[in-house]
């Protein structure tokens, strides 16, 4: 008589993930959702001790977890639904295809300004504010999309050399810090956000332990630009770290400096 080896039931209803570091929790059938998926031939067709995990036992698949959210909400409603000024269509298509969901992907890969054939105004994805002719004038947010706050600080050293030297070297910014909600941090800055010193935290969450992976402000600035933010109070301090006895050398000045954005 032919042996089935049905080894998804070895699996638990309920499944904990470790995504590139978030961590997710979801039901079995949802993995499941979706027949030839890597996810389904994962989780139907292997056993848990074929699957790497972390330190806590949690099932680890080394990807973008951020990203992985999409590809969940897709799993679960066979829909998608992006949040507005979307910037990372193209890298979502490449964890769709790694996840072999070929009807996300296309939908990913269908040059539409929405996104769902649908056409709902209300989940478009907007153009860029940077290359809108009326963006000088107004920034377009459709009804939906979500506000919050943004704080960018940096702190930074300058030195002023003798008699006011006018090759002293002006602001040397050290890290930029970015504290808000975790959602609307990963929206604005994506794979450019360093989250290693808070990495478990899940999006609707907020944070003061991020930083960026450049240390240009104005590159900060043009991407919160682009997502629709304004700066709305800024405030800075500055001390003299060092400062010699012998007026022939040059001080050293410390600062840190915080712009808050909102939107």
């Amino acid at each position: 008589m032919a042996h089935t080896d049905n080894r998804s039931s070895t699996f638990p209803d309920i499944v904990e993930l470790n995504v590139g570091g978030q961590v997710y929790v979801t039901r079995l059938e949802t993995l499941t959702a979706v027949p030839d998926s890597l996810l389904w031939a994962k989780f139907s067709q292997s056993s848990p001790e074929d699957l790497p995990k972390d330190s806590k036992g949690r099932f680890f698949f080394d990807r973008d977890g951020f990203l992985f959210r999409y590809i969940l909400d897709f799993l679960r409603d066979s829909e998608l639904f992006l949040p507005e000024f979307f910037k990372e269509r193209r890298r979502l298509q490449k964890e769709a295809d790694f996840f072999q969901l070929p009807e996300l992907s296309r939908r990913l890969s269908n040059d539409s300004s929405y996104t769902e054939d649908s056409g709902d105004p209300e989940e478009a994805e907007l153009p860029s504010p940077a290359t809108t002719p009326s963006s000088s004038d107004r920034i377009l947010r459709s009804p939906g999309s979500s506000s919050g706050y943004i704080t960018v600080g940096y702190r930074g050293s300058y030195t002023i050399g003798r008699d006011i030297q006018a090759d002293a070297k002006f602001r040397r910014v050290a890290r930029i810090t970015v504290c808000s909600k975790i959602s609307l941090a990963k929206e604005v800055f994506g794979d450019t956000l360093n989250e290693s010193r808070d990495p478990d935290r899940p999006p609707d969450k907020y944070t003061s332990r991020y930083y960026l992976k450049y240390n240009f402000l104005e590159q900060a600035f043009d991407r919160l630009a682009e997502a629709g933010f304004h700066m709305v109070a800024c405030n800075s301090t500055g001390t003299c770290s060092y400062a010699s006895s012998d007026p022939g050398e040059d001080k050293m000045w410390t600062s840190y400096t915080e712009y808050v954005f909102s939107r």
